[in-house]
Formats: structure tokens, sequence, C-alpha cells
């Protein structure tokens, strides 16, 4: 998971694909869907985690995007879906490519500090001497908390806090600085990542809050200096998302889900995100066994890049909307599982109505958010399990769908914040604890996941996709299934796009609600991905998917 926002993506030439066949009936009699739950199994979701855990082993302990891990992670989720009737997708895209091979953080007096240079700091390698400079405000946010202080040449020493890491380095730069220390806010060391590619960022590096704390008494003393050194290797690669899509269901009110699954160089990424790439696999494995519960179309996705800036769910986004807009309105919804694995976990969901969390400033929030929450709000009602609302900020693969105006929902169960009491009082664990200690390290392994947190989350996943693969009228009005005089379902042939008892919203570019067509062939197209794949017949039982990119 990253934690901050950013605009990115390479764009691909989008071709249709056209799929041949007969239009599947509408679903006669709902579904059972708590069988279908049922069936979804969370020992199985822990299986795939074990299998993801053996590949980062054998890979340099990391599943990250442009290197083998992710390559064979891949290989993994395409095998699966392989098993299950799927024939999985490739969408490819190139990624600027940045690893930190070495640094070291040494004071004037020979004190060498622990650290961990940031991703995306500039390309340039080398070594630079200067004194430290601090904000008066000391999380120096902004020009206005760097005040009339003159950072040229200097090395600045600014707090975790209030703002992202990217947004310190870019004041400080402003300011003059050659390079930034930011201490931790909290116990520990300080793992963290800009998460995008600016011209404008100079090399950062995180230590602890006892040695940033530490210099800054220093500094109350005297001048301080250090010596930051970084050896980097920056480039561009290859990577890619993998796609898959029901063969039926309507092509025109698709449900989309999806988690991204690499992880950080720095560790095997077994929570964050083999967690929600685990329960989104075996979802869709489940779903495959109940073709004819499907009355829209179920696109998954298991994002490449996410780490370093959104760049896979951006890509597939911005595909879209400059070689096929009209498409984005054929998404109903898209929901986002990054993180339902942590040791300390919280029960969360995207809180899309702002009951609890305002939207940060610039966070837009589709029309039909809402009821997406609420679908899973209302099973965690049900069935009689805590929750609490989590900031819908945009900090995950949902943002370029939302940015794209495409109702957005999703399940967390906590990163680098700390447990609350009240949280403790809810879900048990540890107050004053973060909810992941071992975020975005070498010990985010198979023991870092809460089997506990997955057994609670996995059901809530496949309760939501499957809900919306038979109707998802509550969030864009379209196609309301209604119980017929004898019993069976149809879609509503009168029904509009005004808000309903569950929360659709008003949507006045809503495509007006019509009677579910004829059963034969309607030369209907998919868009299972979009991309370079012309001519590419997506058929046959299970899932069909179509090798392309990432």
């Amino acid at each position: 998971m990253r934690m901050r926002k950013t605009y990115a993506g390479a764009v691909l030439a989008a071709t249709v694909l056209a799929v041949g066949g007969a239009v599947p009936a509408w679903a006669a009699e709902p579904p059972n869907i708590d069988e279908m739950v049922a069936a979804v199994n969370p020992d199985n979701v822990m299986g795939h985690l074990a299998e993801l855990q053996k590949i980062a082993d054998a890979n340099g302990g990391n599943r990250a995007s442009g290197l083998p891990g992710y390559e064979q992670s891949s290989a993994y989720v395409e095998s699966v879906l392989a098993e299950a009737g799927y024939e999985p997708v490739r969408q490819t895209f190139q990624f600027p490519y940045y690893e930190v091979n070495s640094s070291s953080l040494v004071g004037s007096e020979g004190t060498e500090y622990e650290n961990n240079p940031m991703v995306f700091a500039p390309s340039t390698d080398g070594e630079l001497t200067a004194e430290l400079v601090a904000p008066p405000t000391a999380e120096g946010c902004d020009a206005a908390a760097w005040g009339n202080v003159d950072a040229t040449g200097k090395i600045a020493l600014v707090k975790r806090g209030t703002c992202t890491f990217g947004e310190k380095d870019l004041a400080a730069a402003a300011a003059g600085a050659e390079a930034v220390v930011i201490y931790n806010n909290a116990e520990g060391a300080l793992n963290g990542t800009f998460g995008e590619t600016n011209d404008g960022f100079v090399p950062a590096t995180g230590i602890s809050q006892a040695d940033g704390e530490a210099l800054v008494g220093a500094m109350a003393a005297g001048p301080v200096s250090l010596t930051f050194n970084l050896d980097a290797t920056s480039e561009v690669r290859e990577t890619w998302n993998i796609i898959a899509e029901t063969p039926g269901g309507r092509t025109d009110n698709v449900v989309m889900a999806g988690a991204h699954l690499d992880g950080v160089v720095e560790g095997p990424g077994i929570n964050d995100n083999g967690s929600g790439s685990a329960a989104l696999l075996e979802t869709a494995v489940t779903l495959a066994k109940y073709p004819d519960s499907v009355n829209n179309k179920v696109r998954f996705a298991w994002w490449g890049a996410e780490e370093l800036g959104l760049l896979g769910a951006t890509n597939y986004v911005s595909d879209l909307q400059a070689n096929n807009p009209a498409e984005l309105k054929n998404i109903a919804g898209y929901l986002n599982f990054d993180m339902v694995g942590s040791p300390n976990y919280i029960v969360g969901v995207y809180d899309a109505d702002e009951s609890t969390y305002p939207a940060p400033e610039g966070v837009p929030i589709p029309a039909g958010s809402a009821a997406l929450e609420k679908i899973f709000t209302d099973r965690f009602a049900a069935v009689d399990q805590a929750w609490v609302d989590t900031e819908f900020s945009g900090r995950s693969d949902y943002q370029p769908f939302i940015d794209a105006d495409i109702p957005s929902s999703g399940l967390f169960s906590g990163a680098d914040g700390e447990k609350t009491a009240e949280e403790v009082a809810k879900f048990g664990g540890q107050a004053g604890v973060l909810y992941d200690p071992n975020y975005h390290s070498a010990a985010d392994d198979l023991d870092n996941v809460s089997a506990e947190a997955i057994a609670i989350f996995t059901p809530s996943i496949a309760h939501a996709i499957f809900t919306l693969a038979y109707d998802a009228s509550s969030v864009n009005g379209k196609y309301p299934i209604e119980p017929t005089p004898t019993g069976t379902a149809e879609p509503s042939p009168t029904a509009t796009t005004e808000p309903s008892a569950t929360g659709a919203p008003d949507d006045d570019d809503a495509e007006p609600v019509k009677p579910r067509p004829p059963l034969a062939d309607t030369g209907a197209a998919s868009l299972l991905v979009p991309g370079a794949l012309a001519g590419v017949a997506l058929a046959g039982a299970g899932y069909a998917l179509t090798r392309r990119r990432r």
C-alpha cells in the first residue's frame, strides 16, 4: 500500500475485444449469496499467501514490480485462474524503477544513524556533507512552515506527520535544501515511501524518533552537520496488471474489484498486499462455480507497481480515458482491497458517506460510493461484526477510479497508524501499537498476517462482489431486480436512476434503465482490458482473459 496521492500512468491503444456467443440468461431465481460466501474458504487464502511467501523467499526476499518475484507472483495468480477455467490477461506498461543499493547517514562526530531512503529520490548518487537546518514548524509541510528560513545547500530535518513525505521534501527543496532527513513521530524506524516521481524531489531518508529528537536537541546547542551517502539504481522497466472477467453478465454494468499484487523492494509484502490479492483470487475462483448468479459482468484486477505510485490502476483508467471514455460509464463501481491481514488489525471501511472523516481536500467521492460502503456495513451488521470508518483518502488503487467519477469503496485492516483504546475494545489487539508494525519492511512475511483478520475480511469481500454481480442497482439505479408474481426475478423495465432507499444517488448522466435484452446474441463487445490486443476472442467456460501486460 502506498500512503500518498499521485497522478501517473502510461496510455495504451484501446481495442474492443469482440466476444462471440449468446448473451447468458438473466438469473431467474435470486442466488443464495450466503451459500456462495460460505464456499469461499479463508484457509485457501492463507494457502495462497504461503505460496507468495515461497516466491519471495526464492527471489531476494521480495515481490516488487520490475523484479523476478513479481513475475513469479503473476505466474502463480495466472495458474490458479487457469485451473479454475480462466485464461489470464497481462496488460503491460513501462514504469520508472528505483532501488536503493546502499546508504549511510553519519554525524560529524562519527555517529552512524540507521536510515531508510525514500523510494523515488532523484537518481543522482553521491555524497553530501552539510549543516542541518529545521523549519520553525517541525513537520515542514509547506512554504509557510519554513517561514524565512534559508536552507540553501543544507540538509533539512523535519518531523513525520500532518502531510505526505513528498510534500515535506518539496517544501524543503523550495527552501533551498539539497537533502531531507525525516524523523519518525512514533517509536521505531521510519520505513516511508514517496509513492510517486517528481523532478523537484531531493534525496531523502527516514530515521527513528529517538535519533531525530537527539539531533534536534544537538542543534539547539550549536551547528550540527551530517554526511548522507546514497547509491541507487534508477531506470525504466516493464511490468503489468493481470485482468480477468466473467464470460457472462452485462457489459454495460460492469463490477470491478482489484488489489495490488506487487510489494516493496524491502520485503515479501505478504500483508501489503498479498493479503488483498489472495482474498480476491479465492473470491474469483469461487464465483466461477456460480455462473448463473452473474447478471453484471465482474472484472477482477491484480495491479502492478502500486507501490511506485498507483501506476497499474492509473494506467488502466488512463488508457480508457484516452481511447474509449464511453467504457468508463459501463463500470458500475470499483471495490479495492489493500491490506486485509494486519496483525493488530481493525475492520475498516472506506468512509464514502463522510460520517466520521471528511474526505481530504481535492479527493472526490463519486455518487454511488456511499451505496457501495453500505453493502459492506450492512453485511457486518448482519453478522454482528464490529467495524470502523477509515478515511476516504484516495491513497490506494481506487484513486484513479474516483478521479474518473466511478463509484468506489473498499476494506482496510490498517497500516502504519496506531491502534486506539477504542479500537482495542472493538477488535482486541494492542493500543498504541501500529496496525502493522512490519509495514514496508523485511518482516512483512507470512508470520505477519493475522489469520483471524483474513477470516473476517474474506467473506465480506466475497459478499460484496457476489451481491453486485447479481444486482448493482443500489449503486447506479440500473437494472434493479424485482421478483415477479411467480417468484422469479427480472430487471425492472421502468426503473429510474432516482435515489433508492439504500442510498443510490441521482445521476443526470446515467443511462436510463432498460429492460434486459433478448437472450440471443446481441453482438455485445467486452473491454476486458484496454490496450493492443486486436482480434483476440474471449470465449469458453470460466473466466475469459487475454495475455497483455500489466
